[in-house]
C-alpha cells in the first residue's frame, strides 16, 4: 500500500508549484491536496479564528479553504485525516526564495512546522528566481530540478527514515538552474538578509493616499559561507533544518548572568 503526502503551499490552490509538485510525487505516494483559495504569499503562521473556513473540492482527493497555508494543514489533520495522519507534508513548490529571515514571513514554512507541531514529518521547498529572462514569466517556469529534488529527497525518506527529530522540518531552496547545471546539494545554516525600503507611496483616483510593499532585491551579507544563500549562489540546492523552537539557546547563559 502506498504511504500518503500531504501537499499544500502559499501561493493559491492553482499555482504552477503546487501542480508540479503534485506531478512529481504521484508515483511514490497517494497525494492529497489542501490549498489556499487565493495566494497567502508572506502570511506567515497566521491561523483564521474570527470567521468559520469553507473547504471544497476542486479535483480527485484535492480541496481549497478560505484562509491560510496554516488553516490548510490544521483542516486538513483534523478532518481529512482524523483516523490516520499522513506519512508526510510537503509545501511548497513555492514561487520564490525562503530562505535567511524570509523564513518568518513564508507560509510555505509555516505550513510544514504546523504539521510537524502535530507530529507529521514535513519538507518546505522553494523554487528561487534571481535572474528571469526579460518578458519571461515564473509560471512558465519547467521546475525541472526542484521537481527531480523533491522526488528525490521523499523517495530517501520513504527508504530510509526522516533524517532530523520532531517538531523539525527541511527548508529546501532550488537555485534557478537546470538538472544538468547544479553542482549538488549543501546542508546549510539560514543566512541573514538584507532588506531594502522597497515602499510605493500613491494616491489612488479618490485621491487617498496609500502604500504598497514591494520586491527586495535578493541580498545577504556574506560572510558566512556556510548559509543558504551562499549555496543558492554557487549552483547548489540548499536544505537548512529549521526548528518550530525558536529560543535563543546560544543567549540562555548569558540571559541568566544578565539577570
Amino acid at each position: 500500500m502506498k504511504p500518503t503526502i500531504l501537499i499544500v503551499n502559499d501561493d493559491g490552490f492553482d499555482a504552477i508549484g503546487l501542480k508540479v509538485l503534485k506531478k512529481s510525487l504521484q508515483s511514490l505516494a497517494h497525494i492529497v491536496c489542501v490549498a489556499p483559495l487565493q495566494n497567502k504569499s508572506a502570511s506567515s503562521h497566521s491561523m483564521t479564528l474570527n470567521r468559520p473556513l469553507f473547504m471544497k473540492s476542486f479535483d480527485d482527493d484535492s480541496y481549497t479553504i478560505d484562509g491560510t497555508p496554516t488553516d490548510c494543514v490544521f483542516v486538513a489533520l483534523h478532518s481529512l485525516f482524523k483516523d490516520k495522519k499522513p506519512d508526510l507534508v510537503i509545501s511548497g513548490i513555492n514561487i520564490g526564495s525562503n530562505m535567511g529571515e524570509d523564513i518568518t514571513y513564508s507560509g510555505t514554512v509555516a505550513a510544514a512546522l504546523e504539521a510537524s507541531i502535530h507530529g507529521v514529518n514535513a519538507i518546505a521547498i522553494s523554487q528561487v528566481f534571481d535572474n528571469l529572462k526579460p518578458n519571461e514569466n515564473k509560471n512558465d517556469y519547467k521546475f525541472e530540478l526542484a521537481s527531480k529534488i523533491i522526488h528525490d529527497t521523499t523517495k530517501k525518506i520513504f527508504d530510509s527514515s526522516y533524517p532530523i527529530e520532531k517538531r523539525k522540518i527541511l527548508n529546501i531552496n532550488v537555485p534557478q538552474l537546470k538538472c544538468s547545471q547544479y553542482k549538488g546539494i549543501k546542508i546549510t545554516k539560514a543566512g541573514h538578509r538584507e532588506y531594502g525600503d522597497d515602499l510605493r507611496t500613491h494616491y489612488n483616483p479618490r485621491g487617498e493616499l496609500y502604500h504598497w510593499i514591494g520586491l527586495h532585491p535578493l541580498s545577504w551579507q556574506s560572510d558566512d559561507k556556510s548559509c543558504d544563500f551562499e549555496a543558492i549562489k554557487d549552483g547548489f540546492v540548499s536544505i537548512t533544518p529549521i526548528s518550530s523552537n525558536m529560543t535563543s539557546q546560544d543567549d540562555l547563559k548569558r540571559l541568566i548572568q544578565w539577570l
